[in-house]
């Protein structure tokens, strides 16, 4: 397929949570950003894809629009992964990880996209053979920093047909709140966005292990610090890490020193599709769990759901516990309950409103 034009764009969509929107980002967390990526072909067809955008958005897009349009506009591409391999050589030099990566996941994404809809077919048809139609989901919630707001918050999900919920909440107080209102039946996990030492996390693990996390996410501080990780497991509380990992040369690394019970590939982030089918054949190899990364509502969601759709070994998927003001795609209609279905249609399997586009864009 020649590719004929690139085009990149920013839509901002504002989100309530029921909290205040502070703690873990520099700023209050209130927009979602989206970084999308059009492609086009020499027939007229069109590929979507999106990489990592929040807070970032606009370096994202500027990466893309400055580095990759010029490598790829006029070039025909067959081989997706060989471009991609081809396309990290190219732009080693400006960063390994971070934007250079998140940018080259969304035109990855928008290829891949383009693709499936040349062949008529939904995309997990070119990535495998699909098991399930339907992904099961958890609640990912924001931090609320309150233990009386984020356990209404937990039994809100719960209600809505959630069956497991992940809370970004720092202190046990908070997580102890959140059990109690979820009763001892419910997995519970929380992401700490690397907020405990290693000494810190290690004298905590008991009273987590006697809380009954699922799993504890990112506790320390570098995420890739993979040898203190893995000295952290087996006492009790199960590891995951990876939504701040890039390519699966880092996955690899930390799944030859055993760093966690589970690996968290973002496909906006990793380097798109193709990393990740790499980074799943790396977690079978070392039979590690695959809890992919995906907070977000745009063609990043619905690419993890045919790659969840063609990896059985996938057990769930992350759904952001927010309510945007408008839906780029109609993901509600995806949600029954605690599961999210695989689109059915064409390349990501459901088309952009248009209409939510263009309120939202910013650039």
């Amino acid at each position: 397929m020649k590719i004929s034009k690139l085009d990149t764009f920013i839509v901002e969509i504002p989100f309530s949570d029921g909290g205040k929107g502070q703690g873990i980002t520099p700023t209050t967390w209130h927009t979602l950003e989206n970084v999308l990526v059009r492609l086009e072909d020499e027939q007229g067809n069109v590929g979507w894809g999106e990489g990592f955008g929040y807070f970032v958005a606009d370096a994202t897009k500027a990466l893309i629009d400055r580095l990759i349009t010029p490598l790829l506009v006029g070039q025909v591409v067959e081989d997706i992964p060989a471009w991609n391999l081809q396309t990290q050589l190219r732009l080693h030099l400006f960063g390994r990880y971070g934007v250079t990566m998140f940018g080259i996941s969304g035109v990855d994404m928008a290829l891949w996209d383009l693709k499936a809809r040349r062949a008529g077919v939904p995309l997990h048809r070119l990535l495998g053979s699909a098991s399930r139609s339907q992904v099961p989901a958890y609640a990912s919630l924001v931090r609320y920093g309150d233990d009386a707001e984020a356990p209404a918050i937990c039994e809100h999900a719960l209600a809505q047909g959630f069956e497991t919920i992940k809370l970004h909440e720092v202190t046990l107080k908070e997580v102890a709140a959140c059990r109690r209102a979820v009763g001892r039946a419910t997995p519970l996990a929380t992401d700490l966005n690397c907020a405990w030492s290693v000494a810190q996390t290690r004298e905590r693990l008991p009273e987590l292990a006697e809380l009954g996390l699922a799993w504890l996410e990112e506790p320390i501080f570098p995420p890739e610090d993979y040898a203190a990780l893995a000295s952290l497991r087996g006492h009790g509380v199960p590891l995951s890490a990876g939504e701040n990992w890039c390519t699966s040369q880092q996955f690899g690394h930390a799944l030859s020193l055993g760093a966690v019970d589970s690996i968290q590939p973002s496909v906006t982030k990793v380097g798109g599709i193709s990393e990740c089918l790499r980074i799943a054949e790396l977690a079978a190899q070392h039979h590690t769990v695959v809890l992919p990364h995906c907070p977000y509502f745009g063609p990043g969601l619905l690419a993890t759901l045919h790659l969840a759709a063609v990896q059985p070994a996938v057990p769930m998927v992350e759904y952001l516990y927010v309510q945007p003001e408008g839906w780029l795609y109609d993901v509600p209609a995806l949600l029954q309950g605690g599961a999210l279905g695989v689109p059915g249609g064409t390349g990501l399997g459901l088309e952009l409103n248009m209409h939510v586009f263009e309120r939202f864009r910013r650039a």
